[in-house]
């Protein structure tokens, strides 16, 4: 037994962590049953570690009383490096601002994207993002524009994977799939047309550094307006290349 642990092989952090680790983008809110469930933790410890991050404000409770991240958390988080989204962010806005469509930033992380930052309107599309949800590269704009542009034996090993199918339009198909990222890295941007969400086409951009893709940028339109998606990838790559410089 490890850190004083009654249970073997996992000490008193790696639980607390287990419990952290239970939220996500699309669990932001669980009961305290879901929670143990998803920290792999029994109810009655699950339960102790509770009050305890509570006490310490990691964790408050809905009115309904699922549990919640904290403010102490997000005080935390607002420590942590965030020079990218400093730089990125007025580039966004001005981008939202001649266009008027929702805009997004993204890094890749593992097998997917991480939201990192957003400009959004309320006439613009509803759309899945949410900063600091997930989503797969293959259906999105900013996936695409960098599993484009990473080395070849990442695509190779991302493509022999089962890819996840959203909408009956998502390229999943590793042949189809490997020409589309082959058109990217040549025409610079992606386009996505219903693949991620049906009503919502986009267009991204990579922002590369020294040619390696650290970030992506990307704009969401309506389905009806898919045509004038051309259109917004000479502002889109004139933002990603600003970024880029300031980077």
């Amino acid at each position: 037994m490890s850190g004083g642990s009654r249970e073997p092989g996992r000490s008193v952090t790696s639980k607390v962590l287990a419990i952290l680790g239970a939220f996500d983008a699309a669990h932001p809110q669980l009961t305290l049953t879901e929670l143990a469930g998803r920290s792999g933790l029994p109810l009655s410890t699950a339960h102790r570690l509770v009050g305890e991050l509570e006490e310490w404000q990691a964790l408050s409770r809905t009115p309904d009383g699922r549990l919640r991240v904290g403010l102490r958390l997000w005080e935390l988080g607002q420590l942590a490096p965030h020079r990218l989204r400093e730089l990125a962010h007025p580039w966004l806005q001005e981008l939202f601002g001649s266009t008027g469509e929702n805009v997004h930033l993204a890094v890749r992380d593992g097998l997917e994207v991480l939201y990192v930052d957003k400009v959004y309107g309320r006439r613009a599309v509803p759309i899945v993002s949410r900063i600091g949800g997930r989503l797969p590269m293959h259906p999105t704009g900013v996936g695409k524009a960098l599993l484009a542009y990473e080395p070849d034996w990442f695509v190779t090993s991302y493509l022999a994977r089962k890819l996840e199918r959203p909408t009956p339009h998502t390229i999943t198909e590793p042949g189809r799939l490997a020409r589309e990222l082959a058109a990217v890295r040549s025409q610079g941007h992606a386009l996505t047309y219903e693949e991620m969400t049906l009503g919502s086409c986009s267009a991204a951009a990579p922002i590369l550094v020294d040619g390696r893709p650290v970030a992506a940028l990307g704009v969401v339109v309506s389905s009806r307006r898919s045509r004038e998606l051309p259109r917004l990838v000479e502002p889109l790559l004139s933002a990603a290349a600003g970024i880029a410089r300031g980077l």
